[in-house]
């Protein structure tokens, strides 16, 4: 390999997973000792669980990577949190970003779908060389686990070389939260890529196949009904791969799609299919049938045109739901936003509908709580993880978020799901463990130098801008 090996990569990677506290830490977060291995305890949280309800003045105790008790007044040998009613959460789980964007954060704001081709996917995407793949995936790793998104999903459609990917995988192993790397090429002339050794290779080399590696491996294919499609899901059935597809994305894939995916016997509950706006109710027939997960922008898919936010049509057919960010070329990576935008999409369209017809309606059909579920327990279900994370529950591995509630908008708290949905924001994430790691305390990161994965966002963006005539950038800039 040329480009992303030798000094370049090592240079890259310097200081990136040491642990221990950066400058960056609070005194506070400095004092405490979050050392590997140390039992934690965090005590008098309101605990939102997922699977167990609500449990106010409740205590947890992380042992190792694990959730070792949930309960009130646990004594051990700890390091103690002392939470003081804040809202205890499962992390939250990402099922779709195209984190290989993340150093362009912002520039499509006013974009559409067909903007976004234009600039990000034809024109500015082959600038990328992999140190510039390596930059945005792990300013996006830093950013996941500074909002609390303790598993986010690298839908990586640009690892166009072995070299993009090697540099993808080794920015998502360079920060200590949980990932999952979707390995995709949407610039390749066909899906010979899959089978060309180089997805192999990755496997043998990075993926050991063990549950407790924090990144993960699947398939990120915009596939049809092709013998090269056919050929590139046959090599994800062989070695068990998940596989995730965009789907139900006006003027790119529709109802055909999902026909071909569910009678090439591909739909499963291991395949998850990324917007789905766009389907006829047949489609959301097969989904529902074969249990495939929808993964909901509702951001994206309310502002660029990809569809409307399916959540509607996922009730009534019983297809099982999660949560994604798509791009902060265009968003935000922010949960919160995510978990409004999606309930408001839903119940707007369900009042203007209820209109139409001459009435109003008198509740509401998706509730705060369904919401949250769709970023936690749904995220970790649709990636095969649920039997790991998702939920705060003993023996679970401690992704956890703790929320303060000693700001304005976090005071009183009445309804936790609610609040959490309509209230809180990312800047009220207070702590954030990993694997039963600190993260993040007191509001400040911990083991993760922001400062490092700001110089390198930098670095890459002046060299893209570099390559960007002035006139291409403004008119940008402009388009929408």
């Amino acid at each position: 390999m040329t480009g992303w090996t030798g000094t370049t990569r090592r240079q890259a990677l310097t200081g990136a997973a040491a642990l221990g506290v950066t400058g960056l830490a609070a005194p506070q977060a400095q004092a405490a000792d979050f050392r590997p291995g140390r039992p934690l305890l965090i005590r008098g949280a309101t605990v939102v669980t997922m699977d167990r309800g609500i449990l106010p003045d409740t205590d947890v105790l992380v042992e190792g990577t694990r959730i070792a008790a949930i309960g009130r007044h646990l004594t051990a040998p700890a390091t103690v949190i002392e939470a003081d009613g804040g809202l205890l959460i499962p992390g939250f789980v990402d099922t779709h970003r195209h984190m290989w964007q993340t150093s362009l954060r912002g520039v499509g704001a006013d974009w559409t779908l067909g903007n976004y081709y234009t600039w990000m996917i034809t024109k500015w995407g082959p600038l990328f060389r992999p140190e510039d793949v390596y930059a945005a995936n792990h300013l996006g790793m830093v950013e996941a686990v500074n909002d609390g998104v303790t598993t986010v999903t690298d839908w990586s459609h640009n690892s166009r070389t072995p070299e993009h990917a090697e540099a993808a995988v080794d920015a998502l192993f360079s920060v200590p939260g949980r990932a999952r790397y979707a390995y995709g090429n949407s610039f390749a002339p066909d899906l010979g890529w899959v089978t060309d050794g180089r997805v192999d290779r990755l496997i043998r080399e990075r993926f050991s196949g063990r549950p407790d590696q924090l990144v993960t491996l699947q398939l990120a294919l915009d596939v049809a009904d092709t013998e090269d499609g056919r050929r590139a899901l046959r090599f994800a059935r062989d070695r068990n791969l998940p596989v995730t597809s965009h789907a139900g994305v006006f003027g790119f894939s529709g109802d055909e799609q999902v026909r071909f995916l569910d009678e090439f016997g591909a739909l499963s509950p291991s395949y998850t299919l990324v917007h789905g706006g766009s389907l006829g109710d047949d489609a959301y027939r097969r989904i529902a049938a074969r249990g495939a997960y929808l993964s909901v922008a509702a951001e994206s898919e309310s502002s660029a045109g990809q569809g409307y936010p399916p959540t509607g049509k996922a009730r009534e057919f019983g297809i099982p739901v999660s949560l994604s960010m798509d791009t902060v070329v265009w968003w935000s990576g922010d949960m919160f936003s995510a978990m409004r935008s999606t309930l408001s999409a839903d119940r707007a369209l369900a009042h203007l509908r209820a209109h139409e017809a001459g009435h109003a309606l008198a509740d509401n059909a998706l509730r705060a709580a369904d919401v949250l579920e769709y970023a936690t327990l749904g995220g970790a279900r649709a990636l095969g993880l649920d039997s790991l994370i998702g939920s705060v529950t003993v023996g679970k591995r401690a992704d956890l978020v703790l929320l303060r509630t000693d700001t304005v908008a976090m005071t009183p708290v009445h309804n936790p799901a609610g609040h959490l949905v309509f209230q809180a924001g990312r800047g009220d994430v207070d702590t954030v463990l990993v694997d039963g790691r600190v993260l993040k305390h007191r509001g400040e990161l911990i083991g993760v130098d922001l400062r490092r994965a700001r110089r390198l966002a930098a670095e890459s963006f002046g060299y893209l801008r570099s390559r960007i005539p002035d006139a291409e950038w403004e008119a940008a800039m402009k388009t929408g």
